[in-house]
C-alpha cells in the first residue's frame, strides 16, 4: 500500500517500478477505488504500454462515472426543484459538480444530498414520484434510519439504477459531535444550476467526519485523498474555527495529519500511536491489494459502530440485526 501512497504523492516514482510493481500498484489502486485518481496522476508520464492500455481504461471509466454522476444530480435538481427547498451536492458529486481537484478521476457511487430536516418528507414524496424507491423495504431497517440515522433509507432509481442518500445533517444524531446542519446548508455554495455544494471549510468537516468519526475506515485512502486535494486547493484558513463549531475538532486535526503523512512530505515518523494505529487500518493491504490485518479491521468495525450508538443501544440493535439474519424466510 505504501508504494500507491508514495506514487500518488510523487508520480514520478514510477520509473523505479518493474512488471511486478506495476502489477501491485494498479491492483492495490483497484482494491482502494483509485484507479481513475492513479490515472490521472499518471497523465503524460512513460508508462509500459500495458499499463497504458488499463490507465486509459481507468481514465475512460472514471469520466463515465462522471458525467452519470451529473446527470444524477441534474435528475435530483429536477424532481425536488418544484419544492423550492436548498439542495446541498456531497462527497464525489460535489468535487465533481463544483469541478474540484479532488474530483479529477474519482470514483463516484451514490448521489449524495444534505437538505434541511424539516423538508424531509416532501422531499422524500418527491423523489418516490420521480422513480426512486427504497433499497430494502424493511420495517426494522425504516424505522431505524429515520429515528436514529442522519439520512432516510438509501433509494435507488428503478430505471437508471442509481442510488440517492438523503441526509438531513453529517453524523447520526446518536453520535457524541452534534454538527450545525443548519449553517452547512446556509453557508453553501450555490452552483450556476440551481444546487449548491458545501463551503470550503465545511467541505473538507465533512470529509473529516465521513473518514474518521463516523465509518470504519473503508476506502479510507480515497477519503483522505479527497481531503488532501481539498487541503491542496483551499488551503486551512478558518478551518479549525469550522471544526470547532461543528463539534469535530479532533477528527479534522487527525485528518489534516494524516493526510499530509501519507501524501504530504512529512512521513509517519512523527505521528503518535493512536495515529500510527490509523494508519494501520488505512494500509491494511497486501502488495497485492488484498485485505491483511484482520483483527484491526475488526476493532474499527466495531469502533464505528460504537461511535453511532450508546453500549446498550448498540447491543440491542446488534442483537435484533443477529436474529433477523438467522430467522427463515417468509413466503
Amino acid at each position: 500500500m505504501k508504494t500507491l501512497i508514495q506514487i500518488l504523492g510523487d508520480p514520478a516514482r514510477v520509473a523505479d517500478l518493474d512488471a511486478d510493481g506495476w502489477t501491485g500498484l494498479l491492483t492495490m489502486a483497484r482494491a482502494e477505488q483509485l484507479a481513475g485518481t492513479l490515472a490521472q496522476r499518471l497523465a503524460g508520464l512513460p508508462v509500459p504500454a500495458g499499463v497504458a492500455a488499463v490507465l486509459a481504461d481507468a481514465q475512460g471509466s472514471a469520466e463515465q462515472g462522471r458525467r452519470a454522476a451529473l446527470w444524477e444530480a441534474e435528475m435530483v435538481r429536477r424532481a425536488l426543484a418544484p419544492l423550492g427547498v436548498p439542495v446541498v451536492l456531497l462527497k464525489g458529486t460535489a468535487y465533481v459538480a463544483a469541478g474540484l481537484a479532488a474530483g479529477r478521476g474519482r470514483s463516484i457511487g451514490d448521489c449524495d444530498i444534505l437538505v434541511p430536516r424539516n423538508a424531509l418528507t416532501p422531499v422524500e414524496a418527491a423523489l418516490l414520484a420521480a422513480g426512486w424507491e427504497w433499497v430494502k423495504p424493511d420495517a426494522y431497517d425504516d424505522a431505524y434510519y429515520r429515528q436514529w440515522m442522519h439520512e432516510l433509507p438509501p433509494l435507488i432509481h428503478r430505471e437508471r439504477d442509481r442510488m440517492i442518500d438523503v441526509h438531513h445533517t453529517i453524523l447520526p444524531p446518536t453520535a457524541r459531535p452534534t454538527p450545525d446542519a443548519d449553517a452547512l446548508i446556509a453557508d453553501a455554495v450555490p452552483l450556476e444550476n440551481g444546487l449548491a455544494v458545501l463551503a470550503p471549510m465545511d467541505m473538507i468537516v465533512h470529509a473529516a467526519a465521513h473518514l474518521f468519526a463516523d465509518g470504519d475506515l473503508a476506502g479510507g485512502l480515497r477519503n483522505l485523498w479527497d481531503i488532501h486535494c481539498l487541503i491542496g486547493e483551499f488551503g486551512t484558513g478558518g478551518l479549525g474555527e469550522r471544526a470547532a463549531h461543528h463539534q469535530l475538532g479532533g477528527a479534522v486535526a487527525r485528518a489534516v495529519r494524516l493526510a499530509e503523512a501519507l501524501y504530504g512530505s512529512k512521513g509517519t515518523a512523527g505521528l503518535g500511536a493512536v495515529d500510527r494505529l490509523y494508519v494501520r487500518r488505512l494500509l491494511a493491504r497486501d502488495g497485492w491489494g488484498r485485505e491483511t490485518r484482520q483483527g484491526v479491521r475488526f476493532g474499527f468495525y466495531v469502533r464505528s459502530h460504537a461511535l453511532r450508538m450508546p453500549p446498550a443501544m448498540l447491543a440491542r440493535h446488534l442483537w435484533i440485526k443477529w436474529r433477523r439474519r438467522g430467522a427463515p424466510a417468509s413466503g
